[in-house]
């Protein structure tokens, strides 16, 4: 039989290999096999744990038990895996796995400067003498703010803005680095540089400051073994000192303010402060690094006289700038913003927050950058000095070093930039936490946000540990009456309130990631969490099982809703909040399901069921209308399975289409709609009418902000109005993920890759390829192996290509065949006619006795309507020339100038009929 090469890749539960300071005791197993025969089957595994093996008769290779001991703190194992089908593969490359501290094993105390809000950030220092060649080193360490920690002089790891942002009071995060190569026989000194970060800053829209507590601190423990095999501890304690280094202001809102000139204050004690020890949790995830830099495209003078750097890219970081000849005393300024207006900075969008950094020189070269603060921006405005010149001044990409995992490409050029945003604004948010924007004073985890973007975080990074992470925060964060906050970590810190959408992120996003990753242990861990929100909401809802009244956001940010008024949308929020209310209770059973709790998964199933039924009765009429007749509405009841008649679907389907058409194929809905309009007019039949509404450039719509220059995706669908000036709008924010919700339905629909079972075990393959575009490609780095889904449509053919990774198999869709395909792994070609040759709005004219609606679809055809429309003046565009129609889309195409001229007493009539007469001539 086929053997396969050597498995590869090699993970510890969500971290790549060699990891550090692991939590995890026993920490689960994956591993690809990269190549095999034709015919390979997986029937046993066999793990080394450095001397000692484990075989196990299993055909799993994602997430399987540590098969060994429990890792002992400190621990370091090496291991390495081998398969076998029928004979064994050759062993992998070892893999190493160090476990991290438990809280028995620190003897630090956490210490803290006499050093109050507005001082200069702290520096705390000790000395360690080691008296024998180093073998190995480690520095444990985490802080009450953000640290830097030097050791001898030398930056320790690359993390940045450490330990980063966990709901303090209930998980404090540390990092273990390996300082082996920093340790030098003799004395040793580590120096901390201690900011203000997220426990002591400013954070919130409200102003607020040391949300978590007043006074800096630090927790850290340096051991050091020694060739005589001793180990030697320096531990944060009473004998540490602290002094005012030269960062004189910093703030994650406001930004840093530096002085280089080498003046610091005295050494002087510390305080020891009680703390709960308890609290201590490795990372689930990776740290918050540098991961890219930017050049300066373009440098201009604005009209004030200010210089105006320009990366061509909105981004989350910080500028790293080059002085040279400096003075001493003289000071540099740099000012950030996402979007210019009249040439100059445009600071309205950022609120109260102040995004600059500033520097006080000391004689001679400099390089000038922070390192307790980040900022949302593509251009800077650089003060104070002279003759800058555009390769002295580099953006510097900071966030969530997430390795990317998806890819998705077509030959529609705008489509190709829309989704290189949506992965622009995902780096720029997942900072730590999911944010809702980077650049404002806000930057919060909102939990709405996050559920309905999750899918496409999971396609498109290694996203699983950071999210394991957050959600570990929200269920400590749940009130104890199972009520979600809109933000985790909460630092709104209201009364507990419900608000569908957002509190279903503890339903959705860890089902979500289960889904992407086959993690079912996730699932164990947050059920509790799960069935609590639930049962909150079912207990709100009551008897009838309609979650009614009380506060919503419901469709958040429709874009009918004025500026000043986000939560105007035209979806019901009862209708919203009950919708959630049974897709919530309905993935709970499914969860119960599989974690094999029969009675738990019955109730929720009856819950769900009950939910649907009353939603039906309350919501919906036997013709498949619904209250409110929104796009968000008809989306949620479609893809979520709320209408219980075939019947009743159709028509909702069409009219959901209906709605598009007549909204002149422009987006109608908010942060709940959209993740959802795509699926539920695929589902309907109405592919046509989809990619329409995808491909539309006017305002609203996912490409309009491309055609404006937008780099990555909006908060608004138009942040940025058609003139060119900015939304007036409170929230206006150019870096927000959610609108990017759709990118899912890329990879899924237009491309064709999706998971059919959890973890990518089994693929659907099921390309929706439409005229519009010619070719589309989708790769994804599944837990076994890149999986990757290419067509292309030329000479009247479609040519299909399918990757499988070894260990899954994929249900392929060839368009045009009745059945589909099952295939294993490998490289797998299909050559059909082109299901695209013929079809709505790609023949030569219309169909005979077209109707208003078939020119609607037929986008030649409209496209010489609207023209004529507007150049007579009869409307102002397309969007009004379409919502003109509503009541006449069954009617012959004939009527359609009295229905855009109101039954021809328009005083353009006359004009418009004789300028589309021609239109809809025999033969035309």
């Amino acid at each position: 039989m086929p053997s396969a090469a050597a498995p590869t890749g090699i993970r510890f539960e969500h971290h790549d290999a060699p990891v550090l300071g692991i939590g995890h005791r026993r920490p689960r197993l994956s591993w690809r096999v990269p190549d095999a025969g034709t015919g390979y089957r997986q029937r046993a595994y066999e793990i080394a744990l450095g001397e000692e093996t484990f075989v196990v008769e299993s055909a799993e290779q994602v997430l399987v038990p540590w098969p060994g001991d429990p890792l002992a703190a400190r621990e370091r194992v090496e291991v390495r895996v081998r398969v076998r089908d029928d004979e064994w593969s050759p062993w992998s490359l070892p893999a190493t796995v160090e476990a991290g501290l438990s809280p028995a094993d620190w003897t630090a105390r956490m210490i803290s400067p006499d050093s109050g809000i507005g001082d200069p950030a702290p520096v705390l220092a000790a000395t360690l003498t080691v008296p024998a060649d180093v073998v190995s080193a480690r520095l444990h360490a985490t802080a009450h703010g953000v640290y830097v920690a030097e050791l001898n002089g030398h930056r320790v790891g690359d993390h940045v803005l450490a330990p980063g942002w966990t709901s303090y009071h209930h998980r404090l995060r540390y990092q273990t680095h390996d300082v082996t190569d920093l340790v030098l026989p003799g004395e040793n000194t580590v120096e901390v540089l201690l900011g203000n970060g997220w426990y002591r800053g400013r954070l919130g829209f409200r102003g607020d400051r040391a949300h978590y507590g007043d006074r800096l601190g630090l927790l850290a423990q340096l051991e050091v073994t020694t060739a005589d095999g001793a180990v030697h501890v320096l531990a944060t304690d009473g004998t540490w000192t602290a002094r005012q280094s030269g960062v004189l202001a910093d703030d994650l809102y406001d930004g840093q303010r530096t002085d280089l000139r080498g003046v610091t204050g005295k050494a002087v004690p510390v305080d020891v402060l009680d703390t709960d020890l308890s609290r201590l949790v490795a990372p689930d995830g990776p740290p918050v690094r540098i991961t890219g830099e930017l050049p300066a495209v373009a440098m201009t003078t604005s009209p004030s006289g200010a210089t105006i750097v320009d990366f061509g890219q909105n981004l989350v970081g910080w500028v790293r700038l080059r002085v040279r000849g400096a003075a001493a005393g003289a000071e540099v300024v740099v000012r950030h913003a996402e979007v210019l207006a009249d040439g100059e900075l445009c600071v309205r969008p950022l609120r109260t927050a102040s995004a600059t950094d500033s520097y006080v020189l000391a004689d001679g070269d400099a390089v000038l950058e922070p390192a307790l603060t980040f900022h949302g921006f593509r251009y800077a405005e650089v003060t104070g000095v002279p003759g800058l010149r555009a390769e002295d001044v580099t953006a510097v990409v900071v966030g969530t070093d997430l390795r990317r995992t998806g890819w998705f490409s077509c030959s529609h050029p705008l489509l190709d930039r829309f989704h290189e945003n949506v992965v622009w604004s995902a780096r720029g948010n997942f900072l730590d936490v999911p944010t809702d924007c980077p650049q404002r004073d806000e930057r919060l985890g909102w939990t709405g946000d996050i559920q309905v973007f999750a899918p496409a975080a999971e396609f498109l990074f290694d996203s699983t540990g950071f999210l394991t992470s957050w959600l570990a925060d929200l269920a400590c964060e749940q009130h104890d009456n199972g009520a979600v906050p809109f933000v985790v970590p909460d630092v709104l810190a209201g009364p507990p309130r419900a608000a569908a959408a957002w509190g279903d992120a503890a339903v959705l996003v860890p089902w979500t990631v289960h889904q992407r990753t086959g993690d079912r242990e996730l699932l164990a861990r947050q059920f509790a969490s799960m069935r609590a929100w639930v049962d909150h909401v079912a207990g709100l809802a009551g008897k009838d099982r309609l979650w009614t009244g009380g506060f919503q956001f419901g469709d958040w940010l429709d874009p009918a809703a004025p500026p000043e008024d986000p939560f105007a949308a035209r979806a019901d929020p009862d209708v919203v909040a009950t919708a959630h209310l049974a897709r919530s209770a309905q993935v709970v059973a499914d969860t119960a399901d599989l974690l094999g709790d029969d009675p738990v998964a019955r109730r929720y199933a009856d819950l769900a069921a009950q939910v649907r039924e009353a939603f039906a009765r309350e919501y919906a009429t036997e013709g498949g209308r619904l209250l409110s007749d929104s796009a968000t509405v008809y989306a949620l009841a479609l893809v979520w399975g709320l209408l219980p008649a075939p019947e009743q679907r159709a028509r909702a389907g069409e009219r959901l289409a209906d709605l598009v058409r007549t909204a002149g194929f422009r987006t109608a809905t908010g942060f709940v709609g959209t993740p959802l309009i795509m699926d539920a007019l695929t589902e309907a039949g109405e592919l046509d009418v989809a990619y329409r509404l995808l491909l539309q450039t006017g305002c609203p719509s996912w490409l309009y902000p491309v055609t404006m220059g937008a780099t990555t995706v909006w908060e608004r669908w138009d942040s940025l109005l058609p003139d060119g000036t900015v939304n007036p709008g409170e929230m206006t924010s150019f870096n927000h993920y959610a609108l990017g919700a759709v990118a899912d339905w890329l990879h899924r629909a237009v491309a064709g890759l999706a998971p059919a079972s959890p973890g990518y075990r089994e693929l659907l393959v099921r390309p929706r390829p439409r005229p519009a575009l010619t070719w589309a490609t989708a790769r994804h780095d599944t837990p076994y192996g890149q999986a990757a889904v290419s067509w292309q449509r030329a000479d009247g053919r479609f040519l299909l290509h399918v990757t499988v990774p070894v260990g899954a198999t994929a249900t392929v869709h060839v368009p045009g065949r009745h059945q589909p395909v099952w295939v294993h792994h490998g490289r797998h070609d299909w050559d059909v006619p082109d299901p695209c040759g013929t079809g709505p709005g790609t023949g030569p004219g219309l169909p005979g006795d077209p109707t208003v609606r078939d020119v609607l679809d037929h986008e030649p055809t409209w496209t010489r309507v609207v023209e004529a429309a507007t150049a007579t003046g009869e409307v102002p565009g397309e969007e009004a020339a379409a919502a003109r129609l509503a009541r006449y889309l069954d009617a012959p195409a004939t009527q359609l100038v009295d229905a855009i001229t109101h039954g021809g007493f328009a005083p353009h009539a006359a004009e418009l009929r004789r300028l589309l007469a021609p239109l809809f001539e025999p033969g035309h």
